[in-house]
């Protein structure tokens, strides 16, 4: 892939769920979007608009229903499981509204799950680049704290770090500080911000707070799961 092509490219995507019901509903509708290698984008729009079953395609945990999607170049949308397993640890990462950090594990070795769960084991460089990680988000002394530990902003920021830890080009965000004080949000924000720049990383988030969609490079607005704007 040369380094101008998108990291994803979408073409007259299209969603329904209960295919071959009475209640089939299309929740997207031949939705093209590309997202440049390095891009840090905002995702908005009102409730039901289709933001999250669009993140969900995109981060291949969802099947689209027509069209076209191509990630770092390649059609993905028609591959089995398998391969889609292989090209979601390989090119993403993941930040939620709740961080999902697994309670009996620490700090690191919820960085080190995406590694444990591809490989089953991790090695002593993934765990060095782990505690790199959590350094880079100020949380070196938390490596070995449990997340009933941390505050929710620190949790956060953990997240961050996990979804960074295979060294993912592309980073979908699902809210991620819908669930913290304005504070802790700007932190969070600013950990994205500096990892974009820093990195390279590419993000899209979903946010409904027009502060930190302001900040972002580009702003993509979904309405009734058209792309309205962007």
């Amino acid at each position: 892939m040369s380094p101008a092509a998108p990291i994803v490219a979408l073409s007259g995507v299209t969603k329904t769920y209960g295919i071959g019901t009475a209640v089939a509903t299309e929740v997207l509708h031949g939705v093209d979007l590309s997202l440049a290698r390095g891009e840090f984008a905002a995702l908005i729009g009102p409730s039901g608009s289709g933001k999250s079953t669009l993140l969900n395609i995109i981060g291949l945990l969802e099947p689209l229903t027509g069209g076209e999607y191509r990630l770092e170049g390649r059609a993905v949308a028609w591959r089995d499981d398998a391969a889609l397993t292989r090209d979601r640890a390989r090119t993403l990462g993941f930040v939620f509204q709740f961080h999902h950090l697994l309670p009996a594990f620490t700090a690191l070795e919820n960085v080190l799950m995406p590694t444990l769960i591809e490989r089953g084991s991790w090695s002593a460089a993934d765990r060095a680049r782990g505690l790199a990680l959590l350094e880079r988000v100020g949380l070196a002394a938390a490596a070995h704290k449990r997340p009933a530990e941390l505050s929710g902003g620190m949790q956060q920021r953990v997240a961050i770090a996990r979804a960074l830890s295979r060294g993912s080009p592309l980073v979908l965000a699902d809210e991620p500080t819908g669930n913290l004080d304005t504070h802790s949000a700007d932190e969070v924000f600013a950990l994205m911000r500096a990892f974009n720049r820093d990195l390279g990383t590419a993000f899209l988030i979903v946010t409904h707070d027009p502060r930190l969609a302001a900040r972002c490079d580009r702003i993509i607005e979904l309405v009734d799961g058209r792309i309205a704007a962007h």
